[in-house]
């Protein structure tokens, strides 16, 4: 085989490596967002009557903030 056949076929394995990583990572990361999801306000409020506690909106931006502080 020629040389320049074994560098393309170096050039193809990398290029479908890269395309195959790109897309296997998206499906691996669209996954874990279906199980977890990120924590949203409507959850906070729902933890708080949870526990017995009306919560204001002003505890529930500071949980919020607390939690982007904190990620």
């Amino acid at each position: 085989m020629p040389t320049w056949s074994w560098i393309m076929l170096i050039i193809l394995a990398l290029i479908g490596g890269l395309v195959g990583g790109f897309f296997g990572s998206r499906w691996l990361f669209k996954r874990e967002l279906e199980k977890n999801p990120p924590i949203n306000e409507n959850m906070i409020r729902a933890m708080f009557t949870s526990m017995g506690r009306k919560p204001s909106e002003a505890q529930i931006r500071a949980v919020m903030n607390n939690m982007k502080k904190h990620q």
